[in-house]
């Protein structure tokens, strides 16, 4: 790394043109965020060239050509098994070497030691039986005898698996390549071997799909010199066939003969180029005005000046990129924060803590948050279940259904007592609303349990990301929350059964909503529900009961006559006595051999069995018992309820109780509509939005458990670190960015690497011309 810093230190020495910074700038930037692990580096996608074709198109042999070493494992079978980043970089000193990024510090001057570190690096990623992996190698080359230029080789596509090759094993090469080649930064190098159908070539194929319009691929076809006798590539270089933006190169490789036999690359440029400078005259007019399509050093000149104009062309995008990253990541290294490791410090820490967590939990109760589109949080939805739940739950509960006809009745008449009301006594009335004001309790409750539960889920989520961090801390805060809001759940569950109480304690018949006296009679009318009443009956509206009107009139023109008579008529008279009956649980008989029934009394109203009866006698001595049969009366059952036959006035009384309970009912159920609600939000919401913070700093601000609240775990420690480390490569890379010549002018003239416009070295003995004038001058 030293050496690689002194070659970098007397490459700024020398005066440099525009392209001449741009490129080792770029090369720079690539160092830097090859630092970065994939997350991090996905969304900046740098400058560079990959090289893509089918096995043994001749790839390998063009990026040692541009090198002008022999460094890369060769062999008959797939070679290229893991992606190598080859980053050349040109300097003034006479010495070429090597580096790895995976063996920092280490420098090596053999090539062959390259190639074997290559080759060893892959056995131990992918295998050492042909298997295949996306993990990069990256390598650095210095040498005076290179363009400044980043390549990255890819395996070559291969379509029958060997070895521990997958069967898939196409398809997965094609996705690494996708992989590369679908970002707009990154230039096709698509090599394709001049031997083969060009028109079918896989390179140019996948090409194709990365880069539909063509802008950002250079055709490069390899193996000029072993075509077949007869054919030329001329159609093919001039973009006659598959056109591209950038063009085509035709070159001259290395065979597999030169490369057993150890033949240099600077005896196979020199090959090359006696290759273009004397061409057989059947092939002069093929390539006649093709030189700057032919030969490496065309390529490498080529390559350097495009590769020049991308970077110029995505740098103001890569600034952005660079920017928007670097902005995310302090923020995210912010919101991590620094270790506090003093007491005070750690003091501080917890108190902001816990002043942010009770800000952030009032801000969501309040609506005051970042406002969500997708679904009700917060606040709305503590609304939602008071209105749209517990308000609506209420005014779909009908009172009079879990009341019963018989239930009426039998309440009715238990509170006639022995004798039998003359009026609808208020009693059952009562009694009914009240059982149904008691149902009340249960969902009131409920309300107070799911506001209570919604509590509990907004405080989960205050300060998710940062109390992450804290484990400890965050367990003891919600252990602390919920027992805060459990113990403010408790009063407020308390003050809801006191106002059911309330309501079930004072039955307020002269509300004036409450609909009583006559109009309950109409009302009842008008539903036809005493239709065939004879008798027009009223209600007083304090509810005591109601009477016949024709009775009530004869009673005050004839009050003694009333009088005199009321042992005997009242009942009849107001149907309450024998027509309303009584039936056995289970349809008791009276005994039909006892003989005639008494029970209904004698010609003067009373019973014809006395007390005495059995000891009664004759004066002549004969017992009764032998003049009379003795009669005897049934039991009664254990269980009576009322007769099944309905009376006129039985439909009436019903229907009044029945409107009766559903008009106050609506009351009350007016009334706790309103009361839970407030309830609630006093003694749960509001009370712990009050208190919460101070709750939370008695219970948890003390110092020792500063240390033990405030311990992170080995993954937050682990990501700290790695966003550290990443935020201090791109602030690097920014800087680097910073230094970027951005002179219209001077790229627009571009630049010229040294003497020779290629940057490979010059090869002696070689004219530019041959003897008889028409050879391809590859160095101009």
């Amino acid at each position: 790394m030293a050496d690689s810093a002194a070659a970098a230190a007397a490459a700024a020495a020398q005066p440099a043109t525009v392209g001449q910074a741009v490129i080792p700038l770029v090369n720079r930037l690539q160092d830097i965020m090859a630092r970065l692990d994939g997350d991090a580096a996905a969304g900046v996608e740098l400058p560079q060239v990959a090289a893509i074709g089918g096995q043994s198109s001749g790839k390998s042999s063009v990026l040692e050509a541009l090198v002008g070493r022999d460094f890369l494992p060769r062999g008959p079978e797939i070679c290229t098994r893991r992606p190598l980043v080859l980053q050349l970089v040109r300097h003034s000193a006479p010495e070429e070497w090597g580096e790895f990024l995976h063996a920092p510090g280490r420098r090596f001057d053999d090539f062959e030691h390259i190639k074997r570190e290559i080759q060893s690096e892959t056995d131990k990623e992918a295998g050492g039986n042909k298997g295949v992996s996306d993990k990069q190698i990256r390598l650095k080359i210095f040498s005076p005898n290179v363009i400044d230029i980043t390549l990255v080789d890819l395996p070559g596509i291969t379509r029958v698996p060997v070895g521990d090759q997958p069967s898939d094993i196409e398809s997965r090469i094609r996705t690494m390549i996708m992989q590369y080649i679908k970002h707009p930064s990154c230039i096709i190098l698509a090599v394709s071997p001049a031997n083969a159908d060009l028109a079918n070539s896989d390179a140019l194929q996948l090409a194709r799909l990365g880069d539909p319009d063509g802008s950002r691929t250079i055709g490069v076809i390899t193996k000029l010199d072993i075509m077949d006798r007869g054919t030329d590539a001329r159609n093919f270089l001039l973009g006659n066939v598959i056109p591209l933006k950038l063009g085509y190169v035709g070159i001259v490789n290395r065979s597999q003969e030169d490369i057993n036999f150890n033949r240099s690359i600077k005896d196979a440029l020199a090959f090359e180029e006696k290759f273009f400078s004397t061409l057989p005259v059947c092939l002069e007019p093929a390539y006649h005005g093709l030189s700057q399509c032919c030969g490496v050093p065309q390529l490498a000149k080529k390559l350097n000046m495009i590769l020049l104009k991308h970077i110029t062309d995505m740098l103001p995008g890569l600034k952005s990129r660079i920017n928007a990253q670097l902005v995310a990541v302090a923020k995210e290294h912010a919101a991590y924060g620094d270790t506090a490791e003093s007491t005070a410090g750690q003091g501080v820490k917890l108190l902001n803590i816990l002043g942010k967590y009770c800000e952030a939990f009032s801000s969501m109760v309040e609506g005051k948050n970042k406002v969500s589109t997708d679904q009700l949080s917060g606040g709305a939805r503590i609304h939602y279940i008071f209105q749209s739940i517990f308000v609506k739950s209420l005014e779909e509960i009908d009172p009079c259904k879990n009341i019963s006809d018989e239930d009426i009745r039998t309440s009715i008449q238990n509170s006639d007592g022995p004798k039998g009301a003359m009026f609808l006594p208020e009693v059952p009335f009562e009694i009914l609303v009240r059982k149904q004001i008691g149902r009340l309790l249960d969902p009131s409750l409920q309300c107070a349990k799911f506001i209570y539960d919604e509590l509990v889920k907004i405080s989960h989520g205050c300060l998710t990301s940062e109390l992450q961090k804290y484990p400890i801390l965050k367990r003891r805060m919600g252990e602390s929350v919920s027992n805060f809001l459990r113990d403010g759940l408790r009063p407020a569950e308390t003050m809801i059964t006191h106002i059911i109480e309330m309501e079930m304690d004072y039955i307020n018949t002269s509300h004036s909503s409450f609909v009583g006296g006559s109009k309950v009679v109409e009302l009842a009318k008008h539903e036809g529900l005493s239709s065939r009443g004879p008798t027009s009956l009223s209600v007083h509206k304090d509810g005591v009961g109601i009477s016949s009107e024709a009775q009530l009139k004869s009673s005050t023109e004839n009050n003694v006559q009333i009088k005199s008579e009321r042992g005997q008529k009242s009942r009849a008279v107001f149907a309450r006595d024998t027509s309303r009956g009584a039936t056995a649980e289970k349809g008791f008989q009276p005994d039909t051999d006892a003989g005639t029934s008494v029970a209904g009394g004698g010609q003067n109203g009373h019973s014809l069995v006395s007390g005495s009866l059995s000891s009664m006698s004759d004066p002549r001595g004969y017992s009764l018992n032998s003049l009379y049969s003795m009669i005897r009366l049934r039991e009664p059952p254990s269980t009576l309820k009322p007769s099944e036959n309905k009376t006129d006035r039985d439909r009436t009384e019903i229907a009044i109780v029945k409107l009766l309970v559903k008009s106050y009912y609506d009351i009350v159920r007016k009334s706790i509509e309103d009361a839970v609600p407030k309830a609630i939000m006093h003694f749960l919401v509001n009370h712990t939005k009050r208190e919460l913070h101070n709750v939370l700093i008695r219970k948890l601000y003390r110092e020792s458990l500063f240390d033990d609240m405030l311990r992170e775990t080995d993954e937050v420690l682990i990501r700290r670190q790695r966003i550290q480390e990443t935020l201090q490569v791109l602030e690097q890379a920014h800087r680097t960015l910073e230094e970027f010549p951005l002179e219209a002018e001077k790229l627009e003239r571009g630049y010229s690497i040294s003497e020779y416009g290629t940057g490979l070295p010059k090869i002696p003995g070689l004219s530019n011309r041959n003897p008889r004038g028409s050879s391809l001058n590859l160095y101009s």
